[in-house]
């Protein structure tokens, strides 16, 4: 496990639901997928944003597109292949590789998680 944060770092982290709406390979990666995500409509999400995440060994673009996702909404945007993320998704992982954390029953885009 890592290190023990506080109550009041966990409740800087934005966590919300987000759908996504596109997604495509990023050329020269077998693992990055790019993803047109809708955080909701401002302010409760935000609209919509790009993410990069290292999901494409076990999700196929095709599969992911109109899946709902928990993403970290708050997370500074970061670089990747030349290519900005804007937030991080939230995923399990094992021995298979990452299994996509979402909510049970569908919901609003840009619904926070408490």
């Amino acid at each position: 496990m890592s290190e023990t944060i506080t109550y009041d770092d966990f409740k800087k982290i934005d966590l919300r639901v987000a759908k996504i709406l596109e997604a495509v390979r990023v050329d020269g990666s077998d693992k990055l997928v790019k993803l047109k995500i809708d955080v909701g409509d401002p302010p409760a999400g935000g609209g919509q944003r790009q993410l990069i995440a290292g999901i494409g060994t076990i999700y196929t673009p095709e599969i992911l597109i109109g899946k709902q996702i928990v993403i970290v909404a708050n997370l500074e945007p970061r670089k990747l292949m030349g290519y900005e993320s804007q937030g991080m998704l939230l995923a399990a992982s094992d021995e298979l590789g990452p299994v996509l954390i979402a909510p049970e029953s569908e919901v609003v885009s840009g619904t926070g998680i408490k």
